[in-house]
């Protein structure tokens, strides 16, 4: 009897160091220390992508919530949609800055809005159980019709529809894919009624828009180059290019808490404002946190 005991006892002890070593096994940034859930129900776990810009979004929704005097968990550089949508569905994860056009595309592949109030109706409408999203900003992270301000002003452009004003020949610099894509030469012909050439300038993009290679190209709204370069974007009204404002995606169990701070927040997030939160960081080399404590102090946020 007292080594059958014995041996339960040790068996015990050998399962318990088992489960432990198996806590420890894992990489994953999602993963949570066994009751820590329990012990941090009140915390606000908030997420980023693996990019700069995103991350500076999250950065300033953590700083904005714990200036509200909420305690917030950073769980930044995440991954892509594949890994922290589920842990936003399952509560790992609270709050994340998102893109209302290309998350639409994700959770619905049939979707057909493309301008911002449409596509923000049906992401509201497409988001999972459980889950949803706050106020869009007016800030954008999407393709676009851009030209040099002296182009601009040359021919008096602020929307794509001016450029049927351009009396010399128009030519678009973008990836070669853009050739074939429905808000490349052939969408701005059927949308806008204006033919436009084209040429694959990859990764020199804007330095051929701004050496003329090119006169209109298909640059990132969040782009620091719109700022340093002097670069135009030009308005799309017939919504021929995927809106895809940013938009923070929360637990429908936190949205009560989080709401009212990250809509203010949003209010001021504009496009000048997001391009030049991301100047500060890759020229000025200004860290998120810092990038957001001063966008929050100089918006009345903080």
């Amino acid at each position: 009897m007292l080594r059958a005991r014995k041996t339960l006892a040790l068996a015990a002890v050998f399962a318990g160091a088992a489960l432990a070593l198996a806590g420890c096994s894992s990489n994953n940034p999602l993963d949570e220390p066994s009751g820590d859930k329990s012990a941090d129900a009140s915390t606000i776990v908030v997420g980023s992508q693996s990019y700069a810009s995103n991350e500076i979004i999250a950065e300033t929704y953590a700083q904005a919530l714990e200036g509200a005097g909420l305690t917030v968990e950073r769980k930044f550089n995440v991954g892509q949609r594949d890994a922290y949508m589920p842990a936003l569905e399952n509560g790992e994860i609270q709050v994340f800055p998102e893109y209302t056009g290309n998350l639409l595309q994700y959770l619905d592949k049939t979707a057909t809005a493309t301008t911002p109030d449409d596509v923000y109706a049906a992401l509201k409408d497409a988001m999972p159980d459980g889950l949803t999203v706050l106020d869009q900003a007016t800030a954008t992270d999407q393709d676009s019709y851009t030209v040099t301000k002296a182009f601009a002003d040359k021919y008096h452009l602020s929307s794509i529809a001016d450029l049927k004003n351009v009396t010399e020949k128009l030519t678009l610099g973008g990836n070669p894919e853009l050739a074939d894509r429905p808000y490349g030469p052939k969408g701005l012909k059927s949308t806008y009624g204006i033919d436009i050439g084209f040429k694959a300038t990859g990764d020199t993009t804007v330095e051929d828009l701004v050496a003329g290679t090119v006169n209109v190209a298909d640059v990132y709204t969040s782009d620091p180059r719109i700022s340093t370069d002097d670069l135009v974007v030009l308005k799309d009204p017939k919504g021929m290019i995927l809106a895809s404002n940013v938009v923070p995606v929360v637990t429908t169990a936190a949205e009560g808490t989080v709401s009212d701070i990250l809509n203010a927040v949003q209010a001021k997030l504009t496009p000048e404002a997001l391009v030049d939160m991301n100047v500060q960081n890759t020229v000025d080399k200004k860290s998120a946190a810092d990038i957001a404590k001063a966008f929050l102090a100089d918006n009345g946020l903080k």
